[in-house]
């Protein structure tokens, strides 16, 4: 095996581990935005507003810090 097919190799070897990576973190993004959902019915519409209402607070104060 010459040095060229080593780095072909490793190059195949990079991008098949950078697309599991991919589908893991898809995965994990999914089963977050699962139980999101699942604390927002448990809690009512409540629950996201105020997540809305902090989101919007902390904009605010970036913005804020941003302008001084």
């Amino acid at each position: 095996m010459g040095i060229a097919d080593q780095f072909k190799d490793k190059a195949q070897e990079l991008a098949d581990q950078a697309k599991q990576k991919a589908g893991q973190g898809k995965d994990q993004a999914q089963d977050r935005a699962s139980d999101a959902r699942n604390r927002d019915q448990e809690h009512g519409s409540d629950a996201s507003t105020g997540l809305r209402d902090r989101a919007q607070d902390a904009k605010d104060q970036a913005r804020e810090r941003f302008d001084r």
